[in-house]
């Protein structure tokens, strides 16, 4: 169980981002899920770094938007 306020740091590798558009399309669609804050996103190295209230929106959701945007996405450890 994630405690509320509590905020998890996530990066991503996201397949298919090939210009800055695709960027704030995937930056755009975090910042309306909620919970996410401090969200970069960088199409040259296809990554997605931001902290994430799991009590808020679970990564799995995170995951699913960014699928349903037409991108690939996988965890980074």
């Amino acid at each position: 169980m994630t405690t509320p306020g509590m905020r998890v740091e996530l990066r991503y590798r996201i397949k298919g981002m090939d210009c800055s558009s695709c960027a704030l399309k995937i930056e755009d669609a975090m910042e309306r899920l909620g919970g996410a804050e401090d969200i970069q996103v960088n199409y040259k190295t296809e990554t997605l770094e931001f902290r994430l209230d799991e009590a808020t929106t679970p990564r799995s959701a995170v995951e699913e938007k960014i699928r349903g945007l037409g991108y690939g996405v996988a965890p980074l450890a």
